[in-house]
């Protein structure tokens, strides 16, 4: 329901953009509002899996996020919407950290790899759906509804989870820690002041000054961890976890792969609806073949390759990756201007692959040592740098999108965004290199 949610809107917003006016980069802030809090709280909302209780907290989360769905659907303007899309990814980071620490409450040896490898074919069916979902629905337009269906159809969506939610154990950290709320507070701070002056079509003097206000806090941040940790209170990020290199670089690795992902899918929705002017559906219809390919790769990679290939799959993933993108950039230096790139479809659908076979091996590899102490802040540290890789994605390759394409070059403004995604994903293949092993089949 989250990765649906995510992808169903960046599909439908230029068409929310049309509907309800404002600024062109109010189109990142649709993806954006709502994947920074879920970035900035999934540690905190892990924390709290592991003190109030995984199931309790799940329940409690659903149910808010199905509420602020409803407000978005109903939101009178760009500013209410925002902010209701903030909500959304608040309780977002409340239900996305008890997910995976279920599993490995209820799960062990090569179970445990078999159930977290299946989080790759859940990915490739909100892959799947999410972007033809948009488009179809608000192409049909249900009852005058047109965009505002996207956020209706999380409803229903919402009573089936809640109902499957009944056959959940529940499960809290044996050792009960406390809540570091002055930790929290100063990683979203310090997120946000680095991520928001990306969201637009330049970097000012000012930006780049808030940007390092961000690092500075981080900075202390770090300081505070270490000092929490010293004086034997719980703090917000397990020390256990940066003891080796391979956790930190799993965090690099997650970073740059969802910033490629995101950022370029929005890239593609901006360059189809805004550059070239084809309808919603199409568009969605466009992202289809990369839908597909994503889907039927982790299916295969989860239930299969994982288990016999390790690493050795991780990194085969990134290669095709590295192909789809290049050949992306292909289709568009091909393709006149005013014209559709007609071997985009193609090279999308190697993205597709490429993702879908990284995920499922990164998942489990990235999560095969943790410790049942620290699985509440791995799961929400992991999943906070996917979702902090989505803003950074959207944030910069929307913006380098639209600052070339402000000079009427929409298609070299695609094809320097498809460059930068490159050079990311470059960053992706070097940090999963860090993770360490030599593609033993045994590391999963």
């Amino acid at each position: 329901m989250n990765l649906l949610d995510a992808t169903v809107v960046q599909v439908a917003a230029p068409a929310i953009h049309a509907d309800l006016g404002g600024a062109v980069s109010d189109v990142q802030w649709f993806s954006a509002a709502y994947t920074l809090p879920f970035a900035v709280l999934l540690v905190t909302g892990g924390r709290l899996g592991d003190i109030v209780g995984r199931k309790r907290l799940f329940v409690a989360g659903v149910m808010g996020f199905t509420l602020a769905s409803v407000a978005c659907a109903l939101a009178p303007g760009v500013a209410a919407l925002i902010a209701f899309r903030a909500v959304q990814g608040a309780a977002a980071a409340v239900i996305v950290p008890q997910t995976i620490g279920l599993i490995k409450a209820m799960f062990s040896g090569a179970e445990m790899s078999r159930a977290l490898g299946s989080i790759g074919p859940v990915m490739g069916l909100a892959a799947v759906c999410g972007p033809v979902l948009g488009g179809v629905l608000t192409h049909a337009d249900l009852f005058g509804s047109s965009w505002r269906a996207v956020f209706l159809v999380n409803v229903p969506v919402a009573a089936v989870v809640l109902a499957s939610a009944r056959g959940l154990p529940e499960d809290r950290s044996p050792q009960r820690p406390t809540l570091d709320v002055t930790g929290t507070l100063l990683a979203m701070t310090g997120t946000a002041l680095l991520v928001l002056p990306l969201i637009g079509t330049g970097l000012s003097r000012q930006g780049c000054a808030t940007m390092a206000a961000g690092l500075a806090v981080l900075c202390v941040l770090a300081l505070h961890q270490r000092h929490v940790a010293a004086v034997g209170r719980t703090p917000l990020l397990e020390p256990g976890l940066f003891t080796h290199r391979a956790f930190p670089a799993a965090l690099v690795a997650s970073t740059a792969f969802f910033a490629v992902t995101n950022g370029l899918m929005t890239v593609v929705v901006l360059q189809l609806q805004l550059g070239l002017g084809t309808g919603v559906l199409e568009s969605g219809l466009s992202l289809a073949p990369w839908s597909l390919g994503l889907a039927a790769a982790s299916w295969v990679a989860g239930a299969h390759l994982v288990r016999r290939g390790g690493r050795r799959v991780m990194y085969g993933g990134l290669g095709v990756l590295l192909a789809g993108l290049c050949a992306c950039v292909a289709a568009y230096h091909v393709t006149g201007p005013g014209a559709y790139p007609k071997a985009l479809p193609l090279a999308l659908a190697l993205v597709g692959v490429g993702a879908g076979l990284f995920a499922p091996a990164f998942f489990t590899l990235a999560l095969a040592p943790v410790r049942p102490r620290e699985t509440g802040s791995a799961a929400g540290l992991l999943n906070a740098v996917q979702q902090l890789g989505a803003t950074l994605g959207v944030a910069v390759l929307g913006s380098v999108y639209l600052h070339e394409a402000v000079a009427g070059a929409s298609l070299r403004a695609a094809q320097v965004a498809c460059g930068v995604a490159v050079g990311l994903t470059g960053v992706a293949v070097a940090a999963s290199r860090a993770m360490g092993g030599r593609g033993r089949k045994d590391d999963c």
